[in-house]
């Protein structure tokens, strides 16, 4: 069984030779500390699992009670069943978002089976605004998004305290208006 983490290469001379690495390595992305959003994010992100889970399971109960068919209460609990699984992952996915300032851009990554990272440069940032929920607010968190000309780019930092996204919002504004890129 090979490693997914062993790389073939080939030198100038057409040798192949196996060589071990990182993946941070193979994305390129330098050994920076990651900023990580609150903790309480976890606390945010379990109320409107739950508030789906109610919703979901509430709606297959309703569906049961008005017919005569069984079958849709194993439906319920089936979706019940799928839900507490999934807020169990939730510390764990919270804990794996993170972002870090670099010279020239952004750097979001979010994600746990399936990684995801958004570079977004600093010049190309066209709105930076902050959003806040009744549960978020109550916590005194907050969500920083911001918005690029590109619909694919689009990133939401969700999970900041208050302060630190409001001084985020304006770091990020000075340097978008720094390098604004041709716009």
């Amino acid at each position: 069984m090979s490693d997914p983490r062993r790389l073939t290469r080939t030198e100038p001379h057409g040798r192949r030779y196996d060589e071990v690495v990182r993946v941070a390595e193979r994305l390129e992305i330098p050994a920076q500390q990651w900023r990580r959003v609150s903790p309480r994010y976890i606390l945010v992100d379990v109320v409107g699992a739950l508030v789906f889970t109610v919703v979901v399971v509430g709606a297959f109960g309703a569906v049961a009670a008005l017919s005569d068919t069984g079958w849709i209460w194993y439906l319920a609990a089936v979706a019940g069943v799928v839900m507490i699984i999934v807020i169990a992952f939730i510390p764990r996915r919270v804990r794996s978002i993170g972002y870090q300032l670099r010279d020239d851009d952004l750097l979001f990554r979010r994600g746990l089976l399936f990684q995801r990272f958004v570079s977004v440069p600093y010049g190309r940032m066209q709105l930076v605004d902050i959003n806040r929920g009744p549960v978020s607010r109550a916590l005194g968190l907050s969500d920083l998004r911001f918005v690029t000309a590109a619909a694919s780019s689009g990133v939401s930092i969700p999970g900041l305290p208050l302060a630190e996204a409001e001084q985020l919002r304006d770091r990020l504004v000075e340097l978008a208006e720094s390098r604004r890129a041709g716009l």
